[in-house]
Protein backbone atom coordinates (compact mmCIF):
# COMPACT_ATOMS: atom_id res chain seq x y z
CA UNK A 1 0.00 0.00 0.00
CA UNK A 2 1.58 3.35 -0.99
CA UNK A 3 2.20 5.86 1.74
CA UNK A 4 0.30 9.16 1.56
CA UNK A 5 2.34 12.10 0.26
CA UNK A 6 1.04 14.39 3.00
CA UNK A 7 -0.09 13.64 6.51
CA UNK A 8 -1.01 15.35 9.73
CA UNK A 9 1.86 16.23 12.05
CA UNK A 10 2.54 13.73 14.80
CA UNK A 11 4.58 14.24 17.92
CA UNK A 12 7.81 12.23 18.08
CA UNK A 13 10.33 11.68 20.85
CA UNK A 14 13.81 13.24 20.88
CA UNK A 15 16.66 11.52 22.71
CA UNK A 16 20.44 11.62 23.02
CA UNK A 17 22.64 9.14 21.18
CA UNK A 18 26.14 9.79 22.53
CA UNK A 19 26.80 13.44 21.58
CA UNK A 20 24.07 13.64 18.91
CA UNK A 21 20.40 14.39 19.24
CA UNK A 22 18.19 11.76 17.60
CA UNK A 23 14.51 11.47 16.79
CA UNK A 24 12.42 8.33 16.97
CA UNK A 25 10.50 8.22 13.67
CA UNK A 26 7.03 6.62 13.90
CA UNK A 27 6.41 3.63 11.60
CA UNK A 28 4.02 5.51 9.31
CA UNK A 29 6.83 7.96 8.48
CA UNK A 30 9.42 5.25 7.81
CA UNK A 31 11.88 6.05 5.00
CA UNK A 32 13.47 3.54 2.62
CA UNK A 33 17.15 2.69 2.89
CA UNK A 34 19.60 3.28 5.69
CA UNK A 35 20.78 6.84 4.96
CA UNK A 36 19.02 10.21 4.81
CA UNK A 37 19.78 13.79 3.85
CA UNK A 38 18.94 16.39 6.47
CA UNK A 39 18.66 20.11 5.89
CA UNK A 40 17.25 23.12 7.68
CA UNK A 41 14.60 25.54 6.39
CA UNK A 42 14.27 28.21 9.08
CA UNK A 43 13.28 26.35 12.25
CA UNK A 44 12.13 23.28 10.28
CA UNK A 45 14.27 20.20 9.68
CA UNK A 46 13.79 18.36 6.41
CA UNK A 47 14.70 14.68 6.33
CA UNK A 48 14.63 12.83 3.01
CA UNK A 49 15.94 9.47 1.83
CA UNK A 50 19.19 9.30 -0.10
CA UNK A 51 18.22 8.27 -3.60
CA UNK A 52 21.02 6.36 -5.25
CA UNK A 53 21.44 7.14 -8.91
CA UNK A 54 23.14 5.56 -11.83
CA UNK A 55 23.89 2.06 -13.03
CA UNK A 56 25.03 0.72 -9.66
CA UNK A 57 21.74 1.76 -8.05
CA UNK A 58 19.77 0.18 -10.88
CA UNK A 59 21.68 -3.09 -10.65
CA UNK A 60 21.33 -3.12 -6.85
CA UNK A 61 17.56 -2.79 -7.22
CA UNK A 62 17.23 -5.91 -9.39
CA UNK A 63 16.45 -9.27 -7.84
CA UNK A 64 18.84 -12.13 -8.69
CA UNK A 65 17.71 -14.50 -11.45
CA UNK A 66 16.75 -18.00 -10.34
CA UNK A 67 17.33 -19.58 -13.73
CA UNK A 68 20.33 -20.95 -15.52
CA UNK A 69 21.47 -19.58 -18.83
CA UNK A 70 21.81 -22.02 -21.74
CA UNK A 71 25.27 -23.04 -22.88
CA UNK A 72 26.48 -21.00 -25.85
CA UNK A 73 28.76 -22.43 -28.48
CA UNK A 74 31.57 -19.96 -29.10
CA UNK A 75 34.23 -21.70 -31.18
CA UNK A 76 37.57 -20.01 -31.73
CA UNK A 77 37.60 -18.35 -35.17
CA UNK A 78 39.98 -19.61 -37.84
CA UNK A 79 43.09 -17.43 -38.24
CA UNK A 80 43.05 -15.04 -41.19
CA UNK A 81 45.95 -13.66 -43.17
CA UNK A 82 45.31 -9.93 -43.18
CA UNK A 83 48.63 -8.77 -44.72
Amino acid sequence: MPRPTTSRPREARLFRNNRSQAVRIPAEFELPGDRVLISRDGDRLIIEPVRRKGLVALLDSWEPLDEEFPAIEDPTPDPEDIL
